[in-house]
């Protein structure tokens, strides 16, 4: 997965991500988000770790070219960095991030709220999801209704064993957190419902993604041909490691883009 995630340096403050995988379908938001927010990590400190980033997607990604990064160095602190990263193919933008860095510290650690409580993934039954075979998946009891066939909570992990890396980490946890959708309870949008239009993670704690982590959606509103989610995801012993927030295109059925 590391292969699948990596980023050459071809200048200071650029990077390049070749083809690994050539499909009829978008570039994966997650994967795009994750290699993004690893670009904007390798001009960091050492130190300092991903702390929040919000993506935006202007226009489909293509799995058959490379995608060429540029990150803008907004600030440089002592303990907090922010970078501004731009994805182009074929000359044009075709996504944005903002991420920002903090060097951790020791201090008060509490989980607060109420905390999922899906089935183990040991006891849960294994499934496929064809996009992304480098990811071991079980699927718990669902808490929000199948109108779109999409599970809305989930067990993944990495089938094979990540390097050492906080950063690496992070962009493991961001390739997972856009995986299918919180609102595919929700009926009667068009073929074009799903697409992603932006979406931010914070993240909360260092976690392993060779080790599960529950993927668990909540929808929250559908309204003027857009939809939105919030999300978390978790550790099996409960520990909460990053938060999602999500907005999807959800057009009535018909309407083009």
């Amino acid at each position: 997965m590391s292969d699948l995630l990596a980023v050459d340096k071809t200048a200071e403050n650029h990077y390049r991500a070749p083809v690994v995988v050539e499909e009829s379908f978008p570039l994966y938001g997650g994967q795009i988000a994750a290699q993004a927010l690893l670009a904007a990590g390798l001009t960091v400190s050492g130190c300092q770790l991903p702390r929040s980033l919000h993506a935006v997607y202007l226009l489909p990604g293509d799995t058959k070219e490379p995608v060429d990064f540029e990150v803008e160095r907004d600030r440089d602190g002592l303990s907090f960095s922010a970078r501004r990263v731009v994805a182009r193919q074929h000359g044009r933008t075709f996504f944005t991030m903002s991420a920002s860095f903090h060097e951790p510290s020791a201090g008060q650690d509490t989980q607060l709220g109420e905390q999922p409580a899906p089935t183990p993934p040991q006891d849960c039954e294994p499934f496929e999801m064809g996009r992304f075979p480098l990811l071991e998946w079980r699927r718990p009891a669902q808490t929000q209704p199948w109108g779109r066939g999409a599970p809305t909570r989930l067990w993944a992990r990495a089938k094979d064993p990540l390097p050492e890396g906080p950063l690496l980490d992070a962009c493991a946890l961001t390739y997972l957190s856009d995986v299918s959708t919180g609102i595919s309870g929700v009926s009667g949008g068009g073929k074009y419902a799903g697409i992603t239009l932006d979406h931010t993670v914070w993240f909360h704690r260092q976690v392993r993604f060779d080790s599960w982590i529950l993927l668990d959606m909540i929808p929250k509103t559908v309204a003027q041909g857009r939809g939105w989610y919030t999300g978390g995801l978790y550790t099996t012993e409960g520990a909460l490691a990053a938060t999602l927030a999500q907005e999807t295109l959800f057009p009535p059925a018909g309407r083009q883009w």
